[in-house]
């Protein structure tokens, strides 16, 4: 066990590696330079070239990336063009957002998903069934940049139930969430289903009704427990969705997350904004992952990792 989970964290960095390459490549194949979105057009050439040389701009693409991986190693993410600070400052006030709103979601759809799912499995064949298999269509289908907007014109404007934008108390969680965490609950309602009816058959199931156990203890402590393997990689593999989701419902929200800094840095061209924005990112979704591995274990005890 020792040897797989050492084998595990020696993969990530090569992953991290391969995610930050990219985002540099790409961020410096994107039309657009960041002093002339600073200085404006009517700046001379001398000004442009003098701030290139200053921001180091000037220099290759193969230096410019030597330079951010040197510094990258002892923890210096950089200096953003355009904030008075270092990234790692923004992105340290920025991070908190994004994390609550990703619990909130993921919160909110285990507790529309698991419940559907129970009820569909439960009643196969039957209205709650397809019922819930027909949410799951609608969750995924709706796509964050038209929910988003749907639910603030509905709840928000129409109603007045819930704030339309920004950050505040619980009741700002609300349509932020609910645009995050649908999708997500349409996929572990659909998910959950199927592995309760494959596990429903299983020979301890029927002994445990043999046993003559009441049939919610069959569910929730027999059935439920052991199909939730496939449920446990859905969840974690979701929550790196969710991050890389909020960039838009963040943005529709105006949100102070890392998703909407993302999408700012990337419009103005700060390129150690959007590599350090990337690389919490990428951090998560990889860590997210391997503690995944390790709620193997604890959710079914026949998990070896030899």
């Amino acid at each position: 066990m020792k040897r797989y989970f050492i084998q595990r964290l020696l993969l990530l960095l090569p992953t991290l590696l391969g995610a930050l390459t990219l985002v540099f490549v790409l961020i410096h194949l994107i039309p657009g330079d960041p002093v002339e979105v600073m200085l404006g057009e009517t700046a001379t050439s001398a000004d442009k070239q003098e701030l290139r040389r200053n921001l180091g701009l000037d220099q290759p693409l193969l230096t410019q990336y030597r330079n951010f991986l040197t510094n990258l190693a002892t923890g210096d993410l950089g200096r953003s063009l355009y904030e008075q600070a270092t990234v790692g400052e923004i992105i340290r006030a920025r991070l908190p957002a994004t994390l609550q709103l990703a619990l909130c979601a993921m919160t909110a759809a285990i507790f529309i998903s698991f419940p559907l799912a129970i009820l569909a499995a439960v009643n196969r064949g039957r209205w709650l069934d397809r019922g819930a298999l027909l949410f799951s269509l609608f969750g995924l289908s709706l796509p964050n940049f038209w929910l988003g907007p749907l639910l603030m014109i509905v709840f928000s404007i129409h109603l007045g139930w819930t704030p339309v934008s920004g950050r505040g108390d619980l009741s700002h969680f609300i349509l932020p969430a609910l645009t995050l965490g649908l999708g997500m609950a349409a996929i572990l309602t659909r998910i959950l289903r199927a592995s309760l009816l494959q596990t429903m058959h299983e020979d301890f199931v029927r002994t445990a009704r043999a046993k003559g156990l009441a049939e919610n203890q069959v569910w929730l402590k027999h059935t439920l427990r052991n199909a939730l393997m496939s449920v446990v990689t859905i969840i974690s593999l979701q929550f790196g969705a969710l991050l890389a989701g909020s960039l838009i419902t963040e943005t529709i929200f105006s949100w102070p997350g890392i998703g909407r800094l993302t999408v700012q840095a990337i419009q103005t061209r700060d390129y150690p904004l959007v590599q350090g924005c990337v690389l919490v990112i990428a951090v998560a979704y990889v860590l997210v992952n391997f503690f995944t591995d390790l709620l193997y274990k604890l959710v079914d005890p026949r998990v070896s990792y030899d």
